[in-house]
């Protein structure tokens, strides 16, 4: 375990949480500035990055990010969706995880009596919530981790997700990104930040380690034409959430050649192989028992 994560460890969960908006009013602090100093970055800019770092026409690809580490933007998150849905082209797909929580998933679901597909917020910041309300975006149906899509493949990633007692099954977005070959992009965020397609290895093998709650809870989920309808789902042990390390799995990704480091605008980006990082799991965890939770195999 890196001493960055022991010291979390340590540290009480309302230090940890001034410190993040603390450096969340810094980060927006250097966004007036750059605005006052006419440092935007455009579309074109934000497209040149996006090539650069290996996005192409036709591609699919899953974004997660965070707005204020990219810079100050022309016109804020529509600069960067634009960007990504120009360089992809009308043959490419673009998918976002909407996640109606940020809170641990056991906090979530014991407080929320519905989700609502249409209306039910993202909390995954305001490039996904823009880019949920876009016209002829597509929302899968599933209350903890539903995932945003516009593209020719859009329906096949959202539309089986409904009904699935878990989020990362071989029938969620997640796990389809992968078997499309897709690309996955961190902007601005790392797998600690938004590792959701790590758990899809949970849901492919015999996981040999309680993640899961005990306890299936149920839920009104209410789809696009309004219709209610009840479901099942399963959420995370909060006590192994807490033993994620996520990020300790980089130079591994690295090592498999399935993760690359480009900069959009300014933020540091994961670029990664879909296809390639499910195999990279899956080999690690059947060879060596590597896991989030054991990122150096079954001895760390």
């Amino acid at each position: 375990m890196s001493l960055k994560d022991k010291l979390r460890k340590l540290t009480p969960t309302f230090i940890l949480e001034w410190n993040r908006q603390r450096k969340k009013r810094n980060r927006n602090a250097a966004l007036t500035a750059q605005k006052k100093k006419g440092k935007s970055y455009s579309q074109a800019d934000l497209e040149e990055d996006l090539r650069t770092a290996g996005l192409k026409e036709g591609d699919l690809v899953l974004v997660h990010s965070s707005l204020s580490r990219i810079g100050h933007l022309a016109d804020g998150p529509k600069t960067f969706v634009d960007a990504l849905i120009n360089v992809i082209g009308e043959r490419g797909t673009l998918a976002m995880p909407t996640s109606p929580n940020n809170v641990f998933q056991l906090n979530y679901i014991r407080n929320t009596p519905l989700f609502d597909v249409l209306n039910s917020p993202s909390k995954t910041g305001a490039i996904t919530e823009y880019f949920r309300k876009l016209p002829d975006v597509m929302r899968s149906v599933h209350p903890t981790e539903p995932v945003s899509a516009i593209g020719p493949k859009a329906d096949y990633l959202t539309k089986d997700h409904f009904g699935e007692l878990t989020p990362y099954s071989e029938k969620s977005p997640f796990y389809r990104v992968s078997e499309q070959g897709g690309k996955i992009l961190y902007v601005g965020v790392t797998l600690s930040m938004a590792g959701t397609n790590l758990h899809t290895l949970e849901d492919a093998v015999d996981f040999k380690y309680p993640v899961y709650y005990a306890e299936d809870f149920e839920i009104d989920v209410v789809d696009a034409e309004g219709k209610k309808h009840r479901v099942k789902t399963k959420v995370h042990n909060p006590v192994y959430s807490k033993k994620r390390r996520c990020d300790d799995l980089i130079p591994y990704f690295e090592e498999k050649g399935v993760l690359r480091h480009y900069p959009i605008g300014q933020a540091n980006t994961l670029v990664i192989d879909a296809k390639g990082f499910f195999d990279a799991m899956i080999e690690g965890y059947q060879t060596k028992g590597i896991t989030m939770y054991t990122p150096y195999g079954s001895e760390d």
